[in-house]
């Protein structure tokens, strides 16, 4: 672009990509909204078309956005992108005595040269409510059109990345040599690999005729790097938490392989083996005063269903075949979530609805 790139300009091409129910236009009208970014707005840009910030949560709830609200609305903005992104810089920065007036006098002054479309979309944005149809999996797709790339390798250097927004940056500006950055390495949290939605097992069966099922667990994600004794366990969002699942360790400890990432459900199971609710097993992941008396009371099991890595090999790119032989291989049964593979659709339902019973 000749100059920088407008706000305004952005909430447009959010506005029509939200509006339009094709995902061959969605992602057409974002490519070209991505290759008139300069370099240095590419991250900002995807990051909010995908529905988040650079800086991530900084502290800002309803009540803010509220006492936030300007005394009059601009008509035309001339608000960039790069001074949005200023602001909610020095805004994740504020802290202490006195940050929540900071907050507010500094998303009070961006407000207020904001048009009410914009304050909209932003208000939105802050509060993760953002819902215009580019997802982070769309996004995906529109960078690797904007860039001229395969979409799996998009989405491979995703995956490792954490994001798309990084990725978005170089592979716009350097191709392919870009994500050749991108490399998985123990103790660096990767993306969780997300499912996509079938009405039924009917459905499901005739978009993959040979599938591999497996139980989905109401349990917390959890992705797990091993190398040698040192074993950590991480949220899908990549926060370490490996204090407070000392069972993980161990269980993994256990496994016959120098080096692994895996990818799994961790759950807190009744002495019956029934599991706890939901919100009962997050708390083993909260804030505690006594993990051991946790440890006791509601223990944690570990069921993995993915293994991205062992010893040497790079597996995230092999078939899901190869992953799940590199997994038995490393790993007791009892640390493998429950799994049939199979043509038949009556075996797949059975599968289905025992799984249900349970």
């Amino acid at each position: 672009m000749t100059g920088p790139t407008l706000l305004a300009d952005l909430v447009d091409t959010s506005q029509r990509v939200g509006e339009h129910a094709g995902r061959r236009t969605k992602i057409a009208r974002l490519a070209d909204f991505l290759r008139r970014l300069s370099p240095e707005e590419i991250d900002i840009g995807v990051s909010y078309l995908a529905g988040a910030t650079r800086q991530g949560r900084s502290g800002i709830g309803y009540a803010l956005i509220r006492d936030a609200q300007p005394a009059a609305n601009v008509e035309v903005s001339e608000l960039t992108l790069a001074e949005v992104d200023a602001t909610l810089d020095q805004i994740a920065g504020a802290s202490g005595r006195g940050s929540i007036a900071d907050r507010t006098r500094l998303l009070s002054a961006l407000f207020a040269r904001a048009t009410t479309r914009e304050q909209e979309f932003l208000a939105r944005l802050l509060l993760g409510e953002l819902r215009q149809g580019a997802l982070e999996g769309l996004m995906i797709e529109a960078v690797a059109a904007a860039a001229d790339l395969p979409a799996a390798n998009v989405r491979r250097a995703a995956m490792i990345a954490g994001g798309i927004a990084s990725v978005a940056s170089l592979a716009l500006a350097e191709g392919a040599a870009g994500l050749s950055r991108f490399a998985i390495a123990l103790f660096q949290p990767l993306a969780p690999m997300l499912a996509q939605p079938a009405d039924d097992i009917t459905d499901a069966m005739a978009r993959i005729p040979m599938a591999a099922l497996e139980w989905k667990l109401d349990g917390a994600r959890v992705q797990v790097h091993k190398s040698g004794d040192d074993v950590r366990v991480y949220t899908r969002t990549g926060n370490d938490v490996t204090a407070a699942a000392p069972e993980i360790v161990s269980a993994v400890l256990r496994a016959q392989a120098q080096s692994l990432i895996l990818d799994g459900e961790a759950i807190a199971l009744k002495p019956n083996g029934a599991p706890y609710a939901f919100q009962d097993t997050m708390r083993r992941f909260g804030r505690m005063l006594d993990i051991e008396v946790m440890r006791a009371t509601m223990p944690l099991s570990v069921f993995f269903f993915d293994c991205l890595r062992r010893d040497e090999s790079d597996l995230v790119s092999t078939p899901a075949a190869t992953r799940f032989e590199a997994m038995t291989a490393a790993l007791p049964s009892e640390l493998l979530i429950p799994r049939l593979v199979t043509s038949e659709t009556s075996a797949a339902q059975a599968f289905y609805d025992d799984a249900l019973g349970r």
